[in-house]
């Protein structure tokens, strides 16, 4: 029994010295650079779902037979492709650049799968299936959805999961996950970023408007995350709000973005 204490002690004291570990200027700058590159890389694959989802819907002749739709980046561009229900077939193309709203090619002559498509297509398929396992805790509160971000991680995969929703004045934060994968989509590792979904209200019943918003991290999730910042990018356009701000209790410190100059930086105040 003394043992197996102290191995628990062990334990508890790597936990805490992790959750309390300290970062000069230089490191939390590096961390923050880090995370907003992810946020901004996840946001151009989002954005350009968005927008290529609105131009097919619009396509009569191509959304009846449209099955799914895969995005991914190839040099300085993001590419939305729809496959037919037998997901055989590439059925429409539409490419961005600089996370436009409209896109700079568009291609509607079908043709076979790329081995990226084929590869992303793969691990869409296999992972979804794996996601309702219960000890992922994944869910869907009603009136929202999840989107899925997958992106090459050498011979794996990055899968995120992020909220969306169609209520107005709305910021859907939280219910966001990550997965690792093999290269055939099995589910190497896992990440929940939030507990919960947390909701930014940006309109009140009484007509009045938030301009900022802020929500706190567990300990064990000390930094702002990359879908905080892909989620506040496609949404805040649509409000009066130019910077959402996290804090971090481990840290002792706010983490404020500003979507219009794509800024992050520690705030001693949202």
């Amino acid at each position: 029994m003394k043992q197996i204490a102290g191995i628990l002690l062990i334990i508890m004291s790597v936990l805490i010295s992790a959750q309390e570990k300290k970062y000069s200027d230089q490191e939390l700058k590096q961390k923050l650079d880090s995370i907003k590159a992810e946020g901004n890389l996840l946001f151009s694959h989002e954005n350009a779902s968005w927008h290529s989802g609105d131009l097919i819907s619009q396509n009569k002749s191509v959304a009846g037979s449209v099955g799914t739709y895969l995005t991914y980046k190839v040099h300085d561009t993001i590419k939305t492709v729809f496959l037919n229900r037998e997901q055989s077939l590439v059925l429409a193309e539409y490419s961005f650049k600089n996370n436009g709203t409209k896109p700079v090619k568009e291609n509607f002559r079908q043709r076979k799968l790329n081995n990226t498509e084929s590869g992303i297509n793969k691990v869409r398929n296999t992972i979804i299936p794996q996601l309702s396992d219960p000890k992922y805790e994944v869910g869907v509160p009603e009136g929202y959805n999840l989107n899925i971000i997958i992106l090459p991680l050498n011979e794996k995969y990055k899968v995120y999961l992020i909220p969306g929703t169609s209520q107005n004045g709305i910021i859907p934060f939280g219910n966001d996950y990550l997965f690792i994968t093999d290269g055939e989509g099995n589910i190497l590792s896992n990440q929940r970023f939030h507990s919960r979904l947390i909701p930014a209200i940006t309109q009140m019943e009484n007509g009045t408007t938030s301009v900022k918003t802020t929500h706190s991290h567990l300990k064990t999730n000390p930094f702002i995350s990359a879908t905080d910042i892909c989620t506040f990018k496609l949404y805040a356009p649509l409000t009066k709000m130019e910077e959402f701000s996290v804090y971090s209790p481990a840290l002792g410190t706010y983490m404020t973005y500003n979507y219009k100059k794509d800024s992050l930086e520690k705030t001693k105040k949202p």
